[in-house]
């Protein structure tokens, strides 16, 4: 366990580690969870539509069957004498204060709390962040939205549930906060994609000398083949040529949803298994934390991009003999990270033996060191030439550009066929 290695908690003992004054411990996931409605009422065990709403007050929680042993260590050492405070160390996020917040609460304990907040498990991280605790009501507010959050599943959850299967007398529907509005969007787009009705268009082209031009679309092919009958043999007259110097900037870091789409699109990867891939590399310490919404590194970071950058280049075969620079300040602003910064590798990379690691895992890992080293790197610049020519009183129009610059698009290039 990386926390007890760093704090030099090195004994092993029966549910927790201890050492160097520590005791190390963990939560297996969700110890504790919001009661079932038979909990509240036994006449709940039965589905009737007479009984809804069902509406909690107070809420009740209780703990996991499967974890009951876990929790039961963890209260013993909420009380033990030798501790006078606590660390929450859980994933930082709402889901990871949650999860402790219940635990802590169901066992009584009322010791004093820290917060410890990283999002790299590289020890360098985790002992900044034992260097920089917060007290933990600074996170009041992040408990009571994921309290909500879990609130507003049961209570949809549980009602609409039981209301659509009483209505309809069948097998049970499942009704979710979440996954009804979901699935009504999935089912509104494929009903598009069936309704949807191709419409035949015709374009006239003209095989010029190195390029081709084309015509406007016509709807009618008697149409499109006049014009091709009155260009034949016909010179095809110059009226305007137009030439554009365009930048096209570097792409932003991974948040966990862009990396979850595009690892899609190059690998038919699911977003389960995206996150099954990152989660597996975070808790290898080559990731950072992998559940974020943010785009964006904060300030304290930018001084060490390029020693990062550094680190990963070599690591990526792919890049070998490409210009690299590191122009940090384009990836950093602190007003666009909230939880969590984006997903980047982290310096462990360089000790990793890449090729032992599962094949998503590498590919998950190429990619977001990839995007690191293109997110920092030069605009790609070209030039763009539009051309318009008159043939047979038509106007037909082509366009084509000319690289100056390659930029970040070195390295995606690099990348992409891998």
């Amino acid at each position: 366990m990386a926390l007890a290695k760093v704090l030099g908690a090195k004994s092993r003992r029966d549910g927790y580690m201890e050492g160097n004054g520590w005791l190390v411990s963990w939560c297996i996931g969700h110890l504790v969870e919001l009661a079932p409605a038979d909990a509240y009422d036994p006449r709940y065990s039965k589905w009737t539509y007479a009984d809804l709403p069902i509406l909690p007050d107070p809420w009740q929680f209780r703990v996991l069957p499967d974890t009951k042993k876990q929790f039961s260590i963890l209260d013993a050492l909420m009380k033990d004498e030798r501790v006078d405070s606590l660390v929450c160390a859980t994933d930082a996020g709402r889901e990871g204060e949650l999860i402790f917040r219940l635990t802590y609460n169901l066992c009584g304990c009322r010791k004093p709390v820290k917060r410890l907040w990283i999002s790299s498990m590289e020890e360098a991280a985790i002992r900044k962040g034992f260097d920089h605790l917060l007290d933990s009501q600074n996170y009041d507010n992040l408990y009571q939205a994921a309290l909500c959050r879990a609130k507003a599943d049961w209570l949809i959850g549980i009602n609409g549930t039981r209301l659509f299967t009483c209505l309809y007398k069948g097998k049970t529907l499942n009704i979710g906060r979440v996954q009804t509005p979901t699935l009504a969007l999935l089912a509104e787009r494929e009903a598009a994609i069936a309704n949807f009705k191709k419409e035949k268009f015709y374009t006239v082209e003209l095989d010029l000398q190195g390029f081709h031009a084309a015509s406007e679309r016509f709807s009618s092919k008697t149409d499109a083949e006049k014009l091709r009958l009155g260009c034949l043999g016909k010179t095809a007259a110059v009226q305007s040529i137009t030439r554009k110097e365009k930048t096209e900037r570097p792409p932003k870091l991974y948040d966990l949803t862009t990396l979850q789409r595009e690892a899609n699109r190059l690998f038919d990867f699911t977003a389960q298994q995206v996150l099954d891939c990152l989660q597996a590399l975070y808790e290898k310490r080559l990731a950072t934390y992998p559940r974020t919404d943010s785009r964006y590194l904060t300030t304290d970071m930018e001084e060490g991009l390029p020693a990062l950058c550094a680190t990963v280049a070599p690591t990526l075969p792919f890049v070998k003999g490409l210009a690299l620079p590191v122009n940090s300040a384009q990836v950093v602003d602190n007003s666009k990270v909230s939880d969590h910064h984006a997903v980047i590798p982290t310096a462990e990379i360089a000790a990793a033996d890449l090729s032992a690691l599962p094949t998503g895992e590498r590919n998950i890992l190429y990619l977001i060191a990839a995007r690191l080293l293109c997110a920092v790197g030069e605009p790609h610049i070209y030039e763009e030439t539009a051309v318009t020519l008159d043939c047979g009183g038509t106007s037909f129009t082509t366009k084509g550009r000319t690289e100056i610059s390659a930029g970040w698009k070195a390295i995606e290039r690099a990348f992409l066929p891998f």
